[in-house]
């Protein structure tokens, strides 16, 4: 009979790599929302700065599906929420 392997600890290097992905689109969002306020005060018309333009709507593009992919890599469910809805009715 095979024993279960031990769970593994992340390493040092994972751990460099997942904070500096999460850093990446924190900043990322922080860009697009910088643009999109500039963009509402008037002080950037976005037909003048076609590039800017251009690749905050790549950032934009890539964020919605991070957000997208994130939402479904959890697909299991918090039990105490499933119970918390049942046991108000919806």
């Amino acid at each position: 009979m095979a024993t279960p392997h031990a769970p593994r600890r992340p390493s040092p290097l994972s751990a460099l790599a997942t904070t500096v992905r999460e850093a990446f689109w924190v900043v990322a969002l922080g860009l697009i929302a910088c643009y999109a306020f500039f963009v509402a005060l008037g002080a950037i018309r976005p037909g003048d700065a076609a590039g800017v333009s251009i690749a905050v709507g790549v950032l934009v593009l890539l964020w919605l599906v991070h957000a997208w992919a994130e939402s479904h890599r959890h697909a299991e469910r918090d039990p105490r929420l499933t119970a918390a809805r049942e046991r108000r009715g919806f």
